[in-house]
């Protein structure tokens, strides 16, 4: 028999390692102002410092942040008992990977490079180097969605059979300069969050049947995707994402409808509204049993407490505190398995309508 639901009591947080070890960060763009550093500075993690070939601008962040800028990778490599965090682009993960001390340990920033084959070359550095690596698939750690895991374990879903992500907003890809002229964006750079989530949520689907274009008024390679996952004849799993609903914001959403045989689910990723101001996540359930919706109290947000969960989880790791690595290069690796069968699938020739006899 479920438990009755008390939302207070849902898990939000992941526990803190006991003797934190350095970070040690690469790249100085607007992620690591806006989530990383403000994430650490809330744990209390020690920053050594952060190293980006733009050394006036690592220092512009790091004196706002009160850490060090190095002017050298070699400076950032050295830092001893580092824990290395890559804020960096896809393409440059792999040279950095190269060169970090052998059996260290590193959180990548997604994608984990730019396509599968990218992914392979990441995953096969990071066996050779026995390095303890992780993708910053964050959005597991989430207090929300850590608060909906539990929520499931516990029984007040039933089994999850329908998961619906709906997201119809204005998303300032201007922010990411990096973006210009890359050949995959939508997938690759943001519905790869939802993808992973919905692995860890339901385990690896038996296929995926996508379409992902972009928008007549900029040059942004995709915008707006549609995909259906295949998780056979129990499960239905689709995603509609459309990153050009700029009327308003009467009519925008970001959210997700998680049903199962027993209770449901509903969750708002605010920092998508607004972004990066953002507006505050929200989870509710209607439980076993229950004959109304429940709100949870949220302890925190998707940006920054997702990036201090994510680094805890590593941190822990890595000084043998925590058994699994959530979200290592190996799970990281199907994830990106599962974004290279929907773009597959976007390239593959559609199933012609055939046409009325007598036409």
């Amino acid at each position: 028999m479920t438990e009755t639901l008390d939302p207070a009591a849902l898990r939000q947080w992941w526990p803190k390692p006991s003797m934190p070890r350095p970070i040690v960060i690469f790249g100085a763009g607007s992620i690591v102002g806006d989530a990383h550093l403000p994430a650490y500075r809330k744990a209390g993690f020690p920053v050594a410092g952060i190293y980006d070939p733009d050394h006036a601008k690592a220092s512009q962040l790091a004196e706002s942040w009160g850490i060090h800028a190095y002017r050298t990778e070699d400076e950032a490599l050295a830092v001893k008992d580092a824990i290395f965090d890559l804020a960096t682009p896809p393409s440059a993960h792999a040279a950095i990977l190269g060169r970090l001390p052998v059996g260290s340990a590193a959180l990548i920033q997604k994608p984990m490079g730019s396509d599968l084959a990218a992914a392979t070359e990441i995953l096969e550095i990071c066996r050779a180097r026995k390095l303890k690596a992780a993708v910053n698939f964050q959005l597991r750690f989430a207090p929300m969605m850590l608060a909906l895991k539990d929520a499931i374990a516990r029984g007040y879903l039933g089994e999850v059979v329908d998961f619906d992500a709906w997201l119809a907003l204005a998303t300032p890809w201007g922010l990411w300069p990096f973006l210009k002229g890359l050949p995959r964006i939508e997938i690759a750079m943001h519905s790869i969050h939802y993808l992973d989530l919905v692995r860890g949520l339901l385990g690896n689907p038996q296929g995926v049947h996508a379409k992902t274009i972009g928008y007549p008024n900029h040059d942004v390679a995709q915008t707006r995707t549609a995909a259906i996952l295949d998780y056979g004849d129990r499960v239905r799993c689709a995603l509609s994402v459309n990153h050009d609903h700029d009327f308003g914001r009467k009519f925008q959403a970001c959210e997700f409808r998680i049903s199962g045989t027993a209770g449901a689910a509903y969750v708002k990723l605010g920092v998508n509204l607004d972004y990066p101001h953002g507006e505050p996540d929200e989870l509710w359930i209607r439980p076993a049993g229950g004959d109304d919706w429940v709100e949870v109290p949220l302890q925190g947000a998707w940006f920054p407490d997702a990036f201090l969960n994510r680094m805890a989880n590593l941190q822990r790791f890595a000084t043998g505190e925590d058994e699994e690595l959530i979200g290592s290069v190996e799970d990281a690796w199907q994830t990106m398995a599962l974004v290279e069968a929907a773009y597959q699938s976007s390239a593959a020739p559609a199933t012609a309508i055939a046409a009325l006899p007598g036409q």
